[in-house]
C-alpha cells in the first residue's frame, strides 16, 4: 500500500466524523459540539495542506504552527467542560495557559515560524495525553452507573490518547526520522490519524445516555 494511497485515506477519514456531527448534531451536548468544531477545522487544514502541495507550496510549517495553537485552544475548552471537579477545571486552564506560552516562545525564539514545530507538537502531545488519562480516571471512578462505551466523549478521548501517544515520538524525533525514514513517518502518522478519526466518528454518533446514581 503506497504512502500516497494512505495519505488520501487519512484525509478522507477526516470527513467521516464531520459528516456524522452534521447528522447527529441535535444529540450533541456542549462538549461534543466543541469537538465537532475542532474536527471541522482539522479536516479543513488537512485538505488545505494537500491542495497546497499540488500548487507546489514547499513550506506549510506556519500553518502547522497555527493548527497546533488552535488544537490547544479547542481541547482546553473540551476538557474544561468535560471535567466535573472545579480543581481539574482550574488545572486545565493553568496548564493550557502555560502550554500556550511555551508554544509562543517556541514560535518566536526557538524553532521559528518557518521550521517544523517539533517542540510545540511535543508539548501539545504531553498535555493532551495527560488530560485524556485524567478524563479516563474521572469516568472510571464516578459514583454513577454508566455504560462508558455508550458515552460519546469516551470514544473521543480514546482517539486523542491513541493519536498523541503514538505520534509523540514522531514529533519529538521529527528531524531525525524525516531524513532517513520519511516514508515510515508518514505511514505511521496517517494510519494513526485514520484510526483516531474512526474513534471520533463512533463518539460523535453516540446518543445521550441516562445515568443512574449507585
Amino acid at each position: 500500500m503506497s504512502v500516497t494511497y494512505i495519505l488520501y485515506l487519512s484525509i478522507i477519514s477526516g470527513f467521516f466524523p464531520v459528516i456524522s456531527a452534521l447528522y447527529n448534531y441535535r444529540n450533541l451536548d456542549k462538549t461534543l459540539k466543541i469537538v465537532a468544531g475542532f474536527l471541522l477545522i482539522s479536516v479543513l487544514f488537512d485538505s488545505g495542506f494537500e491542495i497546497a502541495s499540488h500548487y507546489h507550496v514547499t513550506n506549510n510549517f506556519p500553518a502547522i504552527h497555527l493548527f497546533i495553537v488552535l488544537t490547544l485552544v479547542f481541547f482546553a475548552a473540551i476538557y474544561y467542560t468535560a471535567f466535573f471537579s472545579p480543581l481539574l477545571k482550574k488545572a486545565t486552564l493553568i496548564l493550557s495557559i502555560l502550554a500556550f506560552m511555551l508554544l509562543i516562545f517556541n514560535l518566536i525564539f526557538n524553532e521559528g515560524i518557518w521550521e517544523y514545530p517539533s517542540m510545540s507538537n511535543t508539548v501539545l502531545s504531553v498535555l493532551l495525553i495527560f488530560f485524556s488519562l485524567v478524563y479516563f480516571y474521572q469516568i472510571l471512578t464516578r459514583q454513577e452507573f454508566i455504560h462508558i462505551e455508550k458515552q460519546g466523549l469516551f470514544w473521543i478521548n480514546a482517539g486523542v490518547l491513541f493519536y498523541y501517544s503514538v505520534n509523540i515520538f514522531l514529533f519529538m524525533l521529527f528531524r531525525r526520522i524525516i531524513n532517513s525514514h520519511q516514508e515510515d513517518y508518514y505511514i505511521i502518522h496517517n494510519v494513526t490519524n485514520i484510526i483516531a478519526n474512526v474513534l471520533f466518528t463512533v463518539g460523535i454518533l453516540c446518543k445521550p445516555q441516562l445515568q443512574k446514581t449507585t
